[in-house]
């Protein structure tokens, strides 16, 4: 049986640094989100910012392993990471004096994953 292959060039290599960061740093967290955008892109995880705001505490550290989406409101400042944000879900997340990066950003910044929670 063949195997299909993602056809977005960043995926496959962000697949591959999450791999290769969960080996050397033994960060189970970085094996899993790879295993989650190994998936096909339909059930990649689509959280509104009214999720957000509902269970992330002040000051928290979250990782959404597909995109963030403005509906929603958000009075409490959190630094999100994801694989993409939509336009109105970044300007509500800086108002918020909150931070958007990419996943590669918080595993250069965070390599062995610790206090990072992980939303769907």
């Amino acid at each position: 049986m063949k195997k299909n292959a993602k056809s977005n060039p960043h995926t496959m290599e962000l697949v591959q640094a999450l791999r290769k960061a969960s080996r050397e740093h033994d960060a189970p967290i970085w094996r899993d989100i790879a295993i989650r955008l190994e998936k096909p892109n339909r059930s990649y995880a689509e959280v509104n910012i009214g999720k957000i705001s509902r269970y992330a505490k002040d000051g928290e550290t979250l990782l959404i392993p597909g995109k963030v989406l403005g509906g929603g409101v958000l009075g409490i400042s959190v630094t999100v990471a994801a694989l993409n944000f939509s336009d109105a879900a970044q300007t509500k997340i800086t108002d918020a004096n909150g931070r958007c990066m990419s996943i590669e950003e918080l595993m250069a910044a965070n390599p062995s994953g610790s206090r990072i929670r992980i939303m769907r």
